[in-house]
């Protein structure tokens, strides 16, 4: 009888920082045990991969990124941060692989890099940290990017920063000293996100780059939730002729990245399919045992799991290429 292969645990928003962004930003002021393990990029990350049952890691640049610098020096930057985190994934080819930095202030500057990296080497794609100056990235200026992805066929991974100032501003200001970090993943994090992913379908990018695919972490940033309720109204309101969840289910893949809620996991597969779930704990900032074991132990069929928690990355960010 042939023995079963298991199912290699891939976890896809694993995060770090490079010691040139973290000049470049002013420093890190993430707590200790945080900054640690940003800056690690094998000894307590591996071993912690380890204890926690996660094969792969997807790494990728944490904090804003590029995204508020000057465009000169964000085009100047991030070659050398995306050549250092090769360097790692050479080092560990069977641990990690990665998501490259792109200097979107710069937008053709970006789309090169992103193709830099992708054919140079085996990048699986870019994560991109919020506003860039103020602009949600569906902004047609920005579209050589999700040009250059499409024809590659990789995925752009869209993560929260730190909302608007004028939306602090308006939404928050009475909150933020006595909850301060309510302008970031209690909420500020997921309504910018989730606002430039509705912003993403309405654009058009989609119909203009039929191939793109979009990744969104946070078990989708609370749109799988909305979906009937968006695609209802905005035919209600006379936009008969798009079909929002059509368009959201089939360039969108959602992640399980700081998530591990069964109730969530099961309404996005209910909506999205399990298809179009990847497993991501978010670290360091989440547990990878905790992780781990949230999805083990949900009651959905092993074939749906093995999807989640390897399978859908695998054929998302074609891991054969490095086979």
């Amino acid at each position: 009888m042939a023995t079963a292969t298991r199912t290699k645990v891939i976890a896809i928003e694993e995060h770090y920082f490079d010691p040139e962004v973290t000049k470049a930003l002013g420093g890190n002021r993430q707590p200790p045990p945080i900054v640690e393990r940003l800056n690690d990029m094998a000894g307590i990350r591996i071993k912690e991969m380890d204890e926690g049952g996660i094969d792969v890691q997807v790494l990728s640049q944490s904090g804003s990124g590029t995204q508020n610098m000057d465009p000169k020096t964000a085009a100047e930057l991030a070659p050398g941060v995306n050549d250092r985190l090769y360097e790692t994934v050479r080092m560990h080819p069977d641990r990690f692989q990665a998501f490259a930095m792109l200097p979107t202030p710069d937008p053709k500057a970006a789309a090169n890099e992103l193709e830099r990296t992708v054919t140079k080497y085996g990048f699986k794609g870019a994560m991109i940290h919020g506003l860039t100056h103020g602009e949600f990235i569906d902004d047609p200026k920005y579209w050589p990017i999700f040009e250059r992805a499409a024809a590659l066929d990789v995925p752009i991974y869209l993560h929260p920063a730190t909302p608007h100032p004028k939306v602090i501003e308006t939404y928050y200001k009475e909150y933020v000293q006595k909850y301060p970090g309510i302008i970031t993943a209690p909420l500020g994090y997921t309504m910018e996100t989730m606002t430039q992913g509705v912003r993403m379908v309405l654009s058009g990018v989609f119909d203009k780059y039929p191939n793109l695919k979009i990744i969104l972490g946070h078990m989708g940033e609370g749109i799988p939730f909305l979906l009937w309720r968006i695609n209802h109204t905005l035919h209600v309101t006379g936009n008969t002729g798009f079909n929002f969840r059509d368009v959201f289910c089939e360039h969108f893949w959602i992640t399980t990245s700081g998530f591990f809620s069964d109730p969530a996991l099961l309404c996005s597969m209910m909506e999205m399919s399990a298809d179009r779930i990847i497993f991501s704990i978010d670290w360091p900032w989440a547990n990878n045992k905790e992780g781990r074991d949230w999805l083990d132990s949900m009651s959905i069929s092993a074939s749906d799991k093995a999807k989640i928690f390897g399978g859908n990355a695998e054929k998302l960010l074609h891991m054969e290429r490095n086979a």
